[in-house]
């Protein structure tokens, strides 16, 4: 697609991009080093994992806005071919880097175990399983296609496992999406009813990652494509809606995901749903750029925490990783104390940010760069 035809990018969405990835920074440092035992934070960050629906979601969405007049282009191999190179060219440069960055810190963390005595806390429970055929798995972006019974190496990047195969499906949900205000419609409820089954064959909620996160993301994406049809049927239509009604359905919103936080019971059951239905909405709320809370996820600090917000999302868990490493070496008393266990939680959050913006800066951006030039250059 040309630059002139490229649908003008949606700033609320892309400011919305910028906390999620912290949320989950908490919720995996929490998940490994135990929670605040303060009931407004833990149980925001206790279903941190629901917030992935948001980003299927939001891909859905945004690809069909990007690429659904083009639905039918997308069956030529060529262009197929093109497309699955560009998304690739997204998603693919920061996850071997991570993936490497990961290898290098085992490494590291193993010879640090054998020098001082002591058991690397990847031979520790609760860590990803390190093995060669998971990490050809990785390298091939397949690790989360339920093949292997346990999370392996950058255990965030299962969800960039999925939205591969979520690319390569993509010319068939294009092909739905070539409807009216009813094809959208249904595409929601569809993917609702599949959030819903997978949540009867479950015994862990929506928590998926390495087993069935595949029919976690299909539902979640369907969602984000039915989103994109309404919208595009609302905004081919008369219809014109008001700044104030925008407003307060965001609101509403809001006030629906702190219900289905704080009074929807423990994480990881059938309750789930109430935390995820929320999220996946604001994809559509933002998507009219307009409201009140449209406005603030415009603004400069967030969108700029977007862009760094894949890169903070994949470099997480390696940071994570050095902080249990260097753990070891804390004296005793330390490890039990709440105020060193907050600061660590700040500090791991700064950092990740700070890695994730030069990650941004050095790696991502150059090379989605570099790799889209290939790509178009046959084209020319």
């Amino acid at each position: 697609m040309s630059g002139s035809s490229r649908p003008k990018e949606i700033a609320a969405l892309a400011g919305a991009r910028a906390l999620p990835p912290l949320v989950l920074v908490l919720f995996h440092f929490c998940e490994q080093t135990g929670y605040f035992g303060v009931r407004v934070l833990d149980d925001l960050i206790g279903k941190g994992y629901l917030w992935v629906e948001f980003f299927f979601a939001l891909s859905g969405f945004i690809l069909i806005h990007v690429y659904g007049a083009r639905a039918n282009a997308l069956w030529r191999p060529r262009e197929y071919l093109r497309f699955m190179g560009t998304r690739l060219a997204r998603l693919y440069p920061l996850h071997l880097t991570t993936l490497l960055l990961l290898l290098v810190i085992a490494v590291v963390a193993r010879a640090l175990a054998a020098a001082f005595d002591f058991v690397s806390i990847f031979d520790l429970p609760y860590h990803p399983v390190l093995t060669v055929p998971s990490f050809i798995a990785d390298l091939f972006l397949v690790q989360a296609w339920n093949i292997f019974s346990e999370l392996s190496w950058n255990a965030p990047a299962w969800f960039v496992s999925v939205e591969f195969l979520l690319c390569l499906l993509f010319p068939l949900y294009a092909a739905l999406s070539r409807g009216n205000l009813l094809r959208g419609i249904f595409l929601v409820v569809a993917g609702v009813a599949g959030l819903r089954v997978v949540l009867a064959f479950s015994s862990r909620g929506l928590d998926l990652t390495f087993h069935n996160s595949i029919f976690r993301g299909m539902a979640a994406f369907s969602v984000g494509v039915g989103f994109a049809v309404i919208f595009r049927s609302i905004r081919k239509s008369s219809l014109r809606i008001s700044n104030g009604l925008l407003t307060r359905v965001q609101l509403m919103a809001l006030v629906a995901l702190a219900a289905g936080i704080y009074l929807g019971g423990p994480a990881r059951t059938g309750n789930d749903l109430f935390v995820a239905l929320p999220i996946m909405a604001f994809v559509f709320l933002l998507a009219f750029d307009r409201g009140a809370i449209a406005r603030v996820m415009q603004t400069k600090p967030l969108l700029r925490l977007s862009e760094w917000s894949y890169a903070i999302y994949l470099v997480q868990y390696p940071l994570l990783q050095v902080l249990r490493t260097i753990r070891q070496f804390y004296p005793p008393q330390w490890l039990t104390d709440a105020t060193v266990h907050r600061a660590e939680a700040v500090c791991l959050l700064l950092v990740c940010v700070g890695v994730g913006a030069l990650l941004t800066i050095w790696i991502e951006n150059p090379a989605n760069a570099r790799l889209r030039r290939l790509i178009a250059r046959p084209a020319a």
